[in-house]
C-alpha cells in the first residue's frame, strides 16, 4: 500500500468531518469523489485498500482502461470532464456517475446509449456559476429549463448540479459561489423534489464548499499529491 496516499486520505477524511461539525452538518452527508485522472490503477488499488469506492476520472481512454484494470474491485466511476458527442457511449457503458453534463444533446444520447441491463446513469448539470468563458456548463437562468427536460430522459437519473468556480484564494468569493449553485438547486428543487446532490469543492476549497452545503466533494491533489501532467 501506498501509505502516503493513506495518510492523505486520513487527513481529507478528518477535514471534512471537521467542516461538516463547523457547518453543524452529519459526517456522512458529504461523499468522498476520489479524482484519479492520470493516475496509475495501483494508486487506486491503494486507495481503495483504505475505503475509498468512489473515483473520478476526466479522460475517457485513460479511464476505460484503468476501469477494465480494476474489474475485479467494486468501484463507483464518476466522468467528471467535458463531454464529447463522439465519446458518449462508452461513457453510458462504464460509468455509474457523469457530473458533466451542460447540453441536452449529450444527455440524450447518454440515455439512448446506456444498456437495458444497467440502473439508470447517475447525472449532474454541470452549471457554469461564474460565468467564465473559458469553463464548461450551462448557465444559471439555463438551468431550469434544462434539469426539467433532462428530467424526463429515460435511462438517466438527474442527482442536482454541479459547477468549478472561478479560481480564487478568497474564502469569502469561494463561499459566494457556493452559495450561489446551492439557491440553485433549492430554486429547482420546488419544480424537480428529487434532486438531492450539490458536486462542488476540490482540494483547496472543500471546506466553504461543504459549509455551503457541497454533498458530493471532488479531490484529487490532497489524496494523491500533485497531478502528473497529462502528455509528460
Amino acid at each position: 500500500m501506498n501509505t502516503s496516499i493513506s495518510e492523505n486520505i486520513a487527513q481529507v477524511s478528518t477535514q471534512i468531518t471537521r467542516a461538516c461539525q463547523l457547518a453543524g452538518r452529519a459526517s456522512d452527508s458529504v461523499s468522498l469523489l476520489a479524482v484519479s485522472k492520470t493516475r496509475p490503477a495501483e494508486d487506486i488499488r491503494s486507495a481503495y485498500a483504505c475505503g475509498l469506492t468512489r473515483f473520478g476520472e476526466n479522460y475517457l481512454q485513460e479511464a476505460l482502461d484503468k476501469i477494465e484494470q480494476l474489474a475485479d474491485l467494486p468501484l463507483e466511476w464518476h466522468f467528471i470532464g467535458p463531454i464529447q458527442s463522439n465519446k458518449t457511449r462508452p461513457i453510458a457503458e462504464h460509468f455509474h456517475w457523469v457530473h458533466s453534463v451542460d447540453r441536452l444533446k449529450i444527455a440524450q444520447r447518454l440515455s439512448e446509449q446506456r444498456p437495458a441491463d444497467l440502473p439508470a446513469l447517475n447525472i449532474c448539470l454541470q452549471v457554469n456559476i461564474s460565468r467564465e468563458e473559458s469553463k464548461s456548463g450551462c448557465l444559471p437562468e439555463q438551468a431550469l429549463e434544462l434539469a426539467q427536460a433532462l428530467s424526463e430522459l429515460p435511462n438517466l437519473r438527474l442527482r442536482g448540479l454541479m459547477a468549478i468556480p472561478r479560481a480564487t484564494e478568497d474564502e469569502q468569493d469561494q463561499r459566494r459561489a457556493f452559495a450561489d449553485l446551492r439557491q440553485l438547486l433549492e430554486r429547482l428543487q420546488q419544480a424537480l423534489p428529487g434532486l438531492d446532490t450539490l458536486s462542488m469543492g476540490m482540494s483547496g476549497d472543500l471546506i466553504p464548499a461543504i459549509a455551503e452545503g457541497a454533498t458530493i466533494v471532488r479531490i484529487g491533489t490532497a489524496l494523491f499529491g500533485a497531478r502528473v501532467p497529462k502528455n509528460a
